[in-house]
C-alpha cells in the first residue's frame, strides 16, 4: 500500500513546514528555538515518538474490544532520552495506564500486546529503506 505525506515550507517562517497526510493538512511541524526555529509546532522527533505512543494505544484498545474486556482509555507516555543519538542510540521509555481494567493479569497482557504493535515492530525489527531524490521546482 502506498501513502503519500507531503511537508511544504511556510513562507516567512524559519523552519516551520506544512504537513498533509492524506485529506489532513492541519499538521506542522517546527523545530525548538534553541536550534534557530520557532518552536510553534512539534519538532520531527516528537513525531516519530507520539507514533509508537499512539499506536500502542490503538493497538491495547483493539485487542481489549476484541477480548470484550472493560477498557475505557489507555493512557500513554513516552519519554525520549536522546542524548546519545549521535552516537546511535535513541532511547524511549513508555508508560502505560489503563483505565477500567482492575484485572492485573489483563494489564499484563495488553502491555504484552502493545509490544506488538506496527509502529514497534517497524522502529524495532524492519528494515527501512529510504530513497531520496531531487526534482526540479
Amino acid at each position: 500500500m502506498e501513502k503519500m505525506i507531503t511537508v511544504i515550507s511556510e513562507r516567512n517562517r524559519i523552519f516551520r513546514h506544512r504537513i498533509e497526510v492524506s485529506g489532513f493538512d492541519d499538521l506542522y511541524a517546527d523545530v525548538p528555538k534553541a536550534y534557530g526555529g520557532e518552536e510553534s509546532a512539534p519538532d520531527p522527533h516528537d513525531y516519530f515518538d507520539l507514533a509508537l505512543g499512539a499506536c500502542k494505544a490503538i493497538t491495547s484498545k483493539m485487542y481489549a474490544q476484541r477480548k470484550q474486556w472493560p477498557l475505557e482509555g489507555t493512557t500513554v507516555t513516552v519519554k525520549r532520552d536522546d542524548s546519545q543519538e549521535r552516537k546511535g542510540l535513541y532511547k524511549l521509555d513508555v508508560t502505560l495506564e489503563f483505565h477500567g481494567i482492575d484485572d492485573p493479569e489483563q494489564c499484563a497482557r495488553l502491555e504484552k500486546i502493545s509490544h506488538n504493535c506496527p509502529i514497534q515492530r517497524l522502529m524495532t525489527e524492519a528494515t527501512v529503506e529510504v530513497s531520496t531524490r531531487s526534482v526540479a521546482g
